[in-house]
């Protein structure tokens, strides 16, 4: 009978340690790098800014600029910003995290109180996001144990340097022993700035991420933390009111006079021809700062050039221990910005000199040439980037001349080679979109790509849009004069929807650390 108690606790470790970053040592140990004081530098930057060690706090993160802010309410009753720290690592994409083992973090609002700080983590120390919190449970998320810690390692946290995080820590603890009850941490995919909503206005989280910068744009307006509501499964924010649980929660001058100014940029820039698109990693990122000078992409060069520019030496960080960091191979190649269209599905530049034919447009002029008993040598290809038109294409269509024209990855879904050697294996990492076969058959139709012959190659090339009613010379001919019209026929491959990659290493497998038995680690 004394077993089953055994097994039972058994279990109940099991679930704990399936938590993102298996923090389990919450509350033991002996470890006093929880006392760890303020830096004397940071110390003498609160007082240029008017702040004491009690005055409470705020955090914000980033998650494509790999930034951590730390604000502080001064004795103006305004939050102003104390200090940013770059983030080490997270895992995932942008976007939110709905389930467990998704090596998501999360993006959202949350509260921080004195019992989810943790001083004796197996990250060296760490305080929980809370998440999921009631937004998160809404919308059916699942999860646990997302944290903020040290340690270069995420499976779904942010992971800081160990010297960051003592001091985010420290400055935690000073906050609670001045009276502060709990303090907001707000998570977001990137700025919310028109610039970024302009690029990113076709991702599928673009509604998500519109309702973050609802509350955003309180804080930016107003310098004061929003109160957060709830009204079905979305986040509402302002006031008292908006705390009471009102769906319509009055709405600030300075508030509403931001988001107005930020919808018209975003309509210019969008006016303008700033490109949708949507930014994919293998695997999470991190500042640039961690990263080895001849291992940077030409994407971050020129925060090298301009160091003086940011909030942070990256001097100090480049030189840190960082540990053991997290699935290195996928920080290697960098974000990726890919151009998408309205649905979010990625784009191409085509051109004659560069042709991507379908399967459906091969099999089609396959069929052709053996109807007429034609050898053809090498077919010229005319990419259509038309909208949505019929798959039909008469001959005179097909004769005008091809230009350079932006096209949706021809038959993507039907076709799962060709969209593999477009774009290799870069999305089969995350979710895969949902195949819309209505809409894909319109946007990316088998016509799109009409294999016509060259000119050189055949006498019957010249008089292209022949009818019914052709000049004698092409009824001289042996062979029946046909009518021009040319119809691709789509292709009848049922979708092939793109498998996505099981993970490698899944929240549950992330190793466990023995409790800390002296003061030095966990």
């Amino acid at each position: 009978m004394a077993v089953r108690p055994l097994a039972a606790a058994s279990l109940v470790a099991l679930a704990i340690s399936l938590g993102a970053c298996q923090d389990s040592t919450f509350g033991g140990g002996g470890s006093t790098r929880h006392l760890t004081p303020i830096p004397q530098k940071t110390l003498a930057l609160m007082q240029t800014k008017g702040m004491s060690q009690g005055d409470p706090i705020l955090i914000r993160a980033y998650k494509k600029e790999a930034e951590m802010e730390v604000w502080k309410r001064g004795s103006s009753g305004q939050y102003a910003l104390l200090k940013t720290f770059p983030i080490c690592r997270w895992s995932g994409q942008l976007g939110p995290k709905t389930k467990q083992g998704d090596r998501q973090a999360p993006e959202g609002f949350y509260t921080i109180t004195p019992g989810q700080m943790n001083p004796n983590s197996s990250y060296y120390l760490s305080f929980d996001t809370g998440y999921p919190n009631a937004f998160d449970r809404a919308n059916g998320r699942t999860g646990n144990y997302i944290m903020v810690h040290g340690t270069c390692s995420s499976a779904g946290c942010f992971a800081m340097t160990d010297e960051s995080m003592a001091e985010i820590y420290a400055i935690a603890r000073e906050a609670f022993a001045g009276g502060q009850r709990g303090f907001q941490f707000q998570s977001y995919p990137f700025r919310m700035t028109a610039q970024n909503f302009a690029k990113f206005r076709n991702d599928p989280n673009a509604p998500f991420w519109k309702n973050l910068k609802e509350g955003s744009d309180y804080f930016e307006a107003l310098k004061d933390e929003p109160r957060v509501g709830l009204c079905g499964n979305r986040y509402v924010f302002g006031g008292a009111d908006a705390a009471a649980g009102s769906c319509s929660p009055k709405v600030d001058t300075l508030v509403a006079e931001k988001r107005d100014r930020d919808n018209r940029e975003i309509a210019e820039l969008v006016g303008k021809g700033t490109a949708a698109t949507r930014v994919v990693y293998d695997d999470g990122g991190q500042n640039p700062v961690f990263r080895q000078q001849q291992q940077q992409p030409s994407a971050f060069a020129s925060l090298t050039n301009a160091e003086e520019a940011l909030p942070y030496a990256p001097k100090d960080y480049a030189r840190h221990h960082l540990g053991e960091v997290s699935r290195p191979e996928t920080l290697a190649a960098g974000p990726r910005e890919i151009e998408v269209d309205p649905k979010g599905r990625p784009l191409m530049t085509a051109s004659i000199e560069a042709p991507i034919p379908t399967k459906a447009a091969a099999a089609a002029l396959a069929r052709k040439d053996e109807r007429k008993g034609n050898r053809r040598e090498e077919p010229s290809l005319v990419a259509q980037a038309a909208p949505a038109t019929p798959a039909a294409v008469t001959a005179p269509e097909a004769a005008k001349p091809a230009t350079p024209a932006r096209i949706a990855v021809a038959d993507a879904d039907g076709d799962m080679s060709a969209y593999q050697k477009v774009f290799g294996n870069l999305f089969n990492k995350g979710t895969p979109a949902p195949a819309t076969p209505a809409a894909d058959a319109a946007t990316a139709p088998a016509a799109a790509a009409v294999m016509v012959p060259e000119p050189s190659k055949t006498a019957r090339a010249a008089p292209v849009a022949k009818t019914a009613h052709a000049a004698p010379a092409a009824q001289s001919r042996k062979e029946p004069a046909k009518p021009a019209r040319v119809e691709a026929k789509p292709d009848t491959k049922p979708d092939a929807k793109a498998e996505s990659r099981p993970e490698t290493r899944t929240e549950a497998k992330m190793p466990a650390k023995a409790p800390e038995k002296t003061a030095a680690k966990n």
